[in-house]
């Protein structure tokens, strides 16, 4: 009789147990909570003048008067913005106690944006092609004539200015748009050395491949070098567009009328339209933070871009 052979039933195998692992936090040190006090301290006294020209345009001028330590707004109005933009009438604006003469804030913010766009389009271009020929262009002298360019950052914009007056005064440009952007309207030392030490960091390995497809010099900077230095450029372009709009003692020299006149210069002269009772302080305010209010908000859409171009250092 055969004997009968029986296989032990084999039982699947238990799946492992798995233990959730809680990650450790980390106690902060006390040099961290130093660093983020100190951080913190910074962006509250950076973010405290935007704070109390807000609280100055939404207080009247008579509450500013009887109250002016306050934190908040006394007596508030939005009769300040209303002034700023034109929207109040003489009567009105003489009874809350600003000037009867208001200001043109529409064309002033056009003239601006005008202005500021001209001139950061041209810089940009202008730099970029100065500082390509600087960095990739071998001529006798380049160096040297490099070394002299630079030496422009060494001299006040205070010198220039009654030359530059004068240039435009014989041009016939005095108290035109293009008179208040002519004098920095093509390049500055600044640009044209930023840019330049973009293009000198690009390998040139680059530049000979599109020589050996038959490209130009040309079309290497247009089609080649200047997408690549696409971060950059649009560093340059926030910063220069901030400064022109900001610039004020030139434009007060060479704008007479309402036709040239930018909006650093109409809040002064809004400013000197003051009443006999005082300077209008919650409608200049009000200007203020409008006119701010454009930059603030560029500058914010770009702060990231802005400082991955300053901490470029190769191309990866």
């Amino acid at each position: 009789m055969a004997a009968v052979t029986t296989t032990p039933a084999t039982t699947p195998p238990t799946p492992p147990t798995t233990t959730s692992v809680r990650p450790v936090r980390r106690r902060p040190s006390v040099g961290r909570v130093l660093a983020w006090t100190a951080m913190g301290a910074i962006v509250l006294i950076t973010l405290l003048p935007f704070f109390w020209i807000l609280r100055t345009a939404l207080s009247s001028n008579s509450g500013i008067t009887a109250d002016p330590s306050s934190p908040l707004p006394v007596d508030p109005t939005d009769g300040g913005f209303a002034r700023a933009l034109g929207l109040q009438s003489t009567k009105e604006a003489v009874a809350q106690g600003g000037a009867g003469g208001g200001l043109e804030f529409w064309r002033y913010l056009l003239n601006s944006v005008v202005v500021s766009t001209l001139v950061t389009g041209c810089q940009i271009l202008f730099s970029a092609m100065a500082a390509y020929a600087f960095a990739r262009l071998r001529w006798r002298g380049r160096d040297k004539v490099f070394a002299l360019f630079l030496g422009g950052l060494m001299v006040p914009t205070i010198f220039t200015l009654l030359p530059n007056f004068v240039l435009i005064k014989e041009l016939g440009l005095v108290d035109t748009l293009l008179g208040v952007a002519l004098p920095t309207l093509f390049m500055t030392p600044f640009a044209v050395f930023f840019l330049r030490q973009f293009f000198m960091a690009i390998p040139r390995e680059v530049e000979e491949a599109a020589l050996l497809d038959g490209a130009g010099k040309v079309r290497i900077f247009f089609r080649v070098l200047l997408p690549m230095a696409s971060t950059p450029v649009i560093t340059l372009a926030v910063l220069t567009y901030i400064t022109s709009w900001n610039d004020y003692f030139w434009p007060l020299m060479v704008s007479y009328s309402d036709s040239s006149r930018v909006l650093t210069v109409a809040l002064a002269i809004f400013r000197a339209q003051s009443p006999q009772t005082g300077i209008d302080w919650s409608g200049l305010m009000a200007a203020t933070l409008i006119a701010a209010l454009p930059m603030l908000v560029l500058f914010a859409f770009f702060a990231r871009r802005i400082v991955s171009s300053i901490s470029f250092t190769g191309i990866k």
